[in-house]
């Protein structure tokens, strides 16, 4: 179910997300209480806003369907490795491959360019048609720079039910928002008063 999205329904940015892209990325799916999800790049508009508030495209981009689909199978992938790297097992090879082929979609030099009037210069290739890659790329290299930093110790999913969301551990804090917090406290206060008592 696609909510419509306002300021009260998408939470705000889950710890670690303004330092790991990735995380960001990977909490662009959010499910909320009541079975509703907001899917931040649901739709073609909606990832060229998502990238383009990322710095990672221009506003005229023109995202297409093709794209968004391409970001959103990444974006599974890097749950994947996320949920693998929680749960300390071994990373599916799928994930493996999906964000290393992202990693090499976008060349890291500058390269040469001849202009007519002014000569030789050098500049990074990004026209419309390889923003997406673009994308991938620097998706796919915040997820490897995460997964093989220090922060990947404190990497862990949203302690509160039915969030999908990953964060980043300070001290015990085991939720992505206050919001979050507030509901697993209700939760486990309602089941302590809803306790039979021992006889």
């Amino acid at each position: 179910m696609r909510e419509s999205l306002t300021a009260e329904s998408v939470p705000p940015p889950a710890p670690g997300a303004a330092d790991h892209l990735a995380l960001d990325f990977v909490n662009s799916a959010i499910a909320l209480p009541g079975g509703q999800f907001i899917d931040l790049l649901g739709t073609p508009e909606a990832t060229n806003r998502w990238l383009t508030e990322r710095g990672l495209a221009p506003a005229d981009a023109g995202v297409q369907e093709m794209c968004t689909t391409q970001l959103r199978s990444l974006r599974e992938h890097v749950r994947a490795l996320f949920a693998a790297r929680v749960a300390g097992i071994p990373a599916l090879p799928a994930a493996l491959s999906a964000v290393n082929d992202a990693l090499t979609r976008a060349p890291t030099a500058a390269l040469l360019y001849w202009d007519e009037k002014n000569g030789p210069y050098r500049a990074a290739p990004c026209p419309v048609n390889e923003i997406l890659d673009h994308a991938l790329a620097t998706l796919a290299a915040d997820t490897a720079d995460l997964l093989t930093s220090p922060d990947a110790e404190r990497l862990t999913a949203c302690g509160s039910a039915p969030c999908n969301r990953y964060l980043l551990r300070h001290g015990r804090r085991h939720w992505c928002s206050t919001r979050c917090g507030d509901r697993a406290r209700a939760a486990r206060a309602y089941a302590r008063r809803t306790r039979p008592e021992p006889r």
